[in-house]
């Protein structure tokens, strides 16, 4: 009866806090969730909180799924928002530092796409130059093909190709060229299956696999021996070295990293061939958003081709390449499907459907989930094929690439193929292959800050620019297309060019 007595004020106290919590949570997710307009400002406000209540949720969810039990499918399936089952990667990140504890969005240093094109003139310089610690004849040839690509003539359009959408168009094609008639690269054999030499070619990860099976296979550019070879290739697989190798709810990454810096080190200690440039002449893709991590210590120092090209964690334009995100829904049919209406025929001003992953979708779907002339979506209902999401983005004339997690999305390459507009909203993201093309000519890049302007930003654009900027989507999807037999300027050869131009722009005579 003391006891009870005692207890009795503290179990009223705790239910009136309890009441008391709970009305406010109703009251916040009440304002931050409704329609109305006076309730704009507030909403605001809350944005942040808005998008902290997702994650929680979304990490309360993950908790009830073992890790590691989904299959591939499962992985990289309703990344446009069609399906609700949650990626490993995604999950993962949820529960580290990163994601729960991530700064509001304003409070993030930010790269404009102004400054990354200096800092791709300032990565041309001698500063940023390398040089080899003994001259060789692959050398003499690097060093005579830079001079030549510096040097090109003016070329026109006979070749094919569409001058806008190039940086310049006439050393991009002279580079090609070069390459197509030099280039030799060593794939190192050392590392066993799976997460060396292996491939996944379906899902999200699939600009990696689809690039290792292409390189192996390839006659043209592969040879046998090192000693002629420009580039030296280490095959792995960032989305394999993760289904192998990570311990399920350990929510640590350290033994991935750990593997990787090993057979580094194994390389380096094996055959010479590192330490004549200090790996620069080395090479890989990852398109896991762990690949950054993986790929740190000594492998800084080549050039990594990443579908997570995120300037925070460490990207160096100039020196690596940004890998597009493709979403291959077949292996055996990966163009199916492609292409969209024509301008009079996109009646949605801009479209976005996805997961509310990050701290950045909440914010786009809480400004511009309820206007009439967008359709900004959390999830859209699962059709076969995707049909529902696909049509939208065929009908849209812009269409949303907002990050998620991390910085990249297959959005980007998705809206080229169905001729949309990609507007961008990933800050330090730096696009794919931005080495040779002008995305300007045929993007949109909104800062993330900005998501409130999102309307005033489309509608400012003219019609005449926008017809401008769709034919130019059109132009430049054939480079992001992936062939079972590598054709001139497909997605093979633009990621191989990317890694050769940016080294060859980086040498430096002795």
């Amino acid at each position: 009866m003391d006891h009870g007595f005692l207890h009795y004020p503290c179990s009223k106290q705790t239910t009136r806090l309890i009441w008391v919590f709970g009305i406010s949570l109703v009251v916040v997710l009440t304002l931050q969730y409704s329609e109305l307009p006076i309730f704009n400002s507030i909403s605001l406000l809350l944005s942040g909180a808005k998008a902290s209540f997702v994650r929680e949720s979304y990490f309360s969810n993950a908790n009830n799924t073992s890790f590691m039990q989904q299959d591939l499918k499962d992985s990289y399936s309703g990344v446009n928002g069609s399906s609700p089952k949650n990626s490993s990667e995604e999950r993962e990140k949820n529960t580290q530092n990163g994601d729960l504890k991530k700064p509001k969005m304003e409070t993030l240093p930010v790269m404009s796409i102004s400054q990354m094109n200096e800092e791709l003139k300032k990565s041309r310089s001698s500063l940023y130059s390398v040089t080899s610690q003994v001259s060789s004849l692959v050398d003499q040839q690097l060093l005579e093909a830079k001079s030549q690509i510096e040097n090109a003539a003016f070329t026109n359009n006979d070749s094919g190709l569409y001058a806008p959408i190039y940086r310049n168009i006439s050393t991009f094609k002279r580079s090609y060229e070069i390459m197509n008639r030099m280039l030799k690269v060593y794939i190192y054999k050392d590392g066993e299956k799976p997460i060396f030499h292996d491939w996944i070619l379906e899902g999200i990860y699939a600009s990696e696999g689809w690039f290792l099976k292409l390189m192996e296979e390839n006659k043209q550019f592969v040879t046998e021996d090192p000693n002629e070879a420009h580039l030296f290739y280490v095959p792995f697989s960032s989305r394999l070295l993760e289904l192998t190798l990570y311990v399920p709810h350990s929510h640590s990454r350290e033994n991935l990293i750990q593997f990787m810096k090993n057979h580094t080190e194994m390389l380096i200690s094996k055959y010479p061939f590192w330490n004549r440039t200090n790996g620069s002449d080395h090479f890989l893709t990852g398109c896991h958003d762990w690949a950054p991590a993986e790929t740190r210590g000594r492998l800084l120092n080549t050039i990594r081709a990443l579908c997570n090209a995120d300037i925070r964690t460490g990207f160096k334009i100039g020196k690596d390449v940004s890998l597009p995100t493709t979403y291959v829904r077949s292996s055996k049919n990966p163009l199916k499907d492609i292409g969209g209406n024509p301008p009079t025929q996109r009646p949605i001003l801009a479209f976005f459907a996805g997961h509310m992953h990050g701290y950045v979708r909440p914010v786009l779907l809480n400004h511009w989930g309820n206007d009439t002339d967008m359709r900004i979506f959390a999830r859209m209902p699962h059709v076969k094929g995707n049909k529902n999401y696909i049509d939208h983005m065929k009908s849209s004339k812009y269409c949303i690439c907002a990050r998620g997690f991390a910085v990249h999305s297959p959005r980007v390459v998705e809206s080229l193929i169905y001729d949309c507009v990609p507007v961008i909203i990933s800050d330090n993201y730096v696009p794919p292959f931005f080495e040779v093309l002008n995305w300007e000519s045929f993007a949109v890049f909104v800062l993330e800050k900005d998501i409130v302007n999102l309307k005033k930003v489309l509608l400012s654009i003219s019609e005449e620019k926008y017809v401008e900027m769709y034919e130019r989507v059109k132009k430049v999807k054939e480079q992001f297309f992936w062939h079972s037999e590598p054709v001139k300027y497909d997605l093979f050869h633009m990621i191989l060019h990317s890694v050769w131009y940016n080294r060859v722009l980086r040498m430096k005579g002795i």
